[in-house]
């Protein structure tokens, strides 16, 4: 009998040894890493080009009294334009950004002018635009921001050098001037890592623009002395434009990720 429960404490010994061999500690595993979090917050500056079309009413009507002399007529153009500029971006929760931006525009975005009086014709220059606004973004990810804009406008527009159904020129003209409007506009900004490519802070942004400017009044003149023909053309300015922007985001340095 001694025997018997001599030999079953060996094997319960034997069992527990086996049981606390297989409770050992499991080993040590880091808590799963946040996802990461884009922060839009910062100055940008940006630099691109595109194309855009110009549109306008015009009448002619006389230099004393204002008196109508045609109906007004939508008249239009095309022409290309660089752009510069620089803004500042807050981002204000995890989806919506809000910032303000000034930039300028150069380059030659033509509209046909007439006077059907006279049977004449010439064309008016865009030269050099510039804006100042605001933009409100939606995040659809964290590295792509759409967004619309609006703010206020300044354009020069260029003279203008009147030439006969023939082509040959009138020896009338009209002077360069400026102009004050206002702007709406929208786009979409992304980031430019792709294909696993890392460029930290760089970006590219597709923007839609139309800018809306105050109606103005021309006198046309001889060539030769700038003496007034005695009629003036009034008229408005509306440009639609496309640009494509590379910009770059100075505190942008990746995606921060959430410490704990």
């Amino acid at each position: 009998m001694k025997k018997i429960l001599l030999a079953l404490t060996a094997v319960a010994a034997m069992t527990g040894s086996a049981s606390a061999a297989d409770l050992a500690a499991r080993p040590y595993v880091k808590a799963p890493v946040a996802a990461p979090v884009a922060n839009w917050t910062g100055f940008y500056i940006f630099g691109g080009g595109g194309g855009g079309l110009s549109n306008s009413d015009q009448r002619v009507q006389t230099t004393v009294g204002a008196v109508p002399l045609t109906i007004d007529q939508r008249q239009g153009g095309s022409g290309w334009f660089g752009t510069v500029g620089l803004g500042y971006d807050w981002q204000f929760n995890s989806t919506w950004v809000a910032g303000v931006f000034a930039d300028g525009q150069f380059g030659s975005i033509r509209a046909t002018i007439q006077d059907p009086i006279a049977g004449i014709t010439g064309s008016q220059k865009l030269e050099d635009s510039w804006a100042a606004g605001v933009r409100l973004g939606w995040l659809v990810a964290p590295n792509v921001l759409t967004y619309v804009n609006g703010g206020y406008s300044g354009a020069h527009f260029g003279s203008t050098n009147f030439l006969t159904l023939a082509g040959a020129p009138a020896g009338i003209h009209l002077n360069g001037y400026n102009r004050n409007g206002w702007f709406v506009g929208g786009g979409v900004e992304n980031s430019l890592n792709f294909f696993g490519i890392s460029s930290p802070g760089w970006f590219m942004k597709t923007e839609y623009r139309s800018a809306f400017y105050n109606a103005k009044t021309q006198n046309e003149l001889f060539d030769a002395g700038n003496v007034l023909v005695g009629r003036d053309i009034r008229a408005n300015s509306w440009n639609q434009t496309i640009s494509t922007s590379l910009v770059y985001r100075f505190n942008w340095t990746g995606p921060v990720v959430a410490k704990y």
